[in-house]
C-alpha cells in the first residue's frame, strides 16, 4: 500500500476519489495526489487549526472550518479562496455540502448550526437546538434531510426545507461524535464516547 507521511487532523477524498484533501493544526489545507503520494498544493487558510474540511459533490469548492470558527471556501480548479464565513463564535467540527453542492452546513461548539447559500455566502439559517457543542453533521442521500449529534448525548434530524427539527434520539450515554446517513437514505448510524454504535430508521 501508498503510504504517506503528513500533519494532518482532519482529511477529505474528492468526489473523484483523485486527490486527498488534509487539514492540519498549521492551519495548512493540502491537497495530494491518491496514486502518487505527491503533494499538489495547498490552500492558504491564514494559520488557523483547521479541525473540518469537505468537498462538494460536484467537485468544484472545498471547505475548511477552522477552531476560531472561520469558514473557508475554496475554488477547487483555481485555488482561490472564495468566501470567508464568520458566523460561528467558537471552533467547527463538522461541514458537510448538500447533495446539489448548492448548500452548506456548518456544526459548532457554539451550539448551533448554520446553512449558508454557498453561490453567494449568504446565512440561509441557523438552527439552536442542540444544549452543548454540535459535533457531527450529514446530509440525507436525497437532500431532504440532514442530520446532527452533539455533546449533549442527542441526534438530531431537520428538514432541508423548512429548517424544522422533525425527530430527537437521546440513545447515548455521551457525547455523540459521529452521525451518517446509509447510502440509501433509510438507515442513519450514530457513534459516542459510550462505545456504542446505534442504528435508527429514517423518520419519514
Amino acid at each position: 500500500g501508498l503510504f504517506i507521511y503528513v500533519d494532518a487532523w482532519t482529511v477529505a477524498f474528492s468526489p473523484d476519489s483523485k486527490y486527498i484533501a488534509t487539514g492540519s493544526h498549521l492551519g495548512k489545507v493540502n491537497i495530494f495526489g491518491v496514486e502518487s503520494g505527491k503533494k499538489e498544493y495547498s490552500l492558504d487558510t491564514r494559520g488557523k487549526f483547521i479541525l473540518s474540511i469537505a468537498y462538494s459533490p460536484d467537485g468544484k469548492y472545498l471547505a475548511s472550518g477552522a477552531i476560531d470558527g472561520i469558514i473557508n471556501i475554496f475554488d477547487i480548479a483555481t485555488g482561490k479562496l472564495l468566501h470567508t464565513l464568520e458566523g460561528h463564535a467558537m471552533p467547527i467540527r463538522s461541514l458537510t455540502f448538500s447533495p446539489d453542492s448548492q448548500l452548506l452546513v456548518t456544526a459548532s461548539d457554539d451550539g448551533y448550526i448554520k446553512i449558508y447559500d454557498v453561490q453567494h455566502a449568504n446565512l440561509a439559517g441557523t438552527l439552536s437546538g442542540h444544549a452543548s457543542w454540535v459535533l457531527n453533521v450529514a446530509f440525507s442521500p436525497d437532500h431532504t434531510h440532514f442530520v446532527s449529534s452533539s455533546s449533549d448525548k442527542s441526534v438530531k434530524v431537520w428538514e432541508a426545507g423548512t429548517r424544522a427539527c422533525v425527530n430527537t434520539f437521546f440513545d447515548h450515554q455521551d457525547q455523540v461524535w459521529s452521525v451518517k446517513y446509509s447510502s440509501t437514505g433509510s438507515k442513519i448510524v450514530s457513534a459516542g464516547d459510550d462505545r456504542a454504535i446505534h442504528i435508527y430508521d429514517c423518520p419519514m
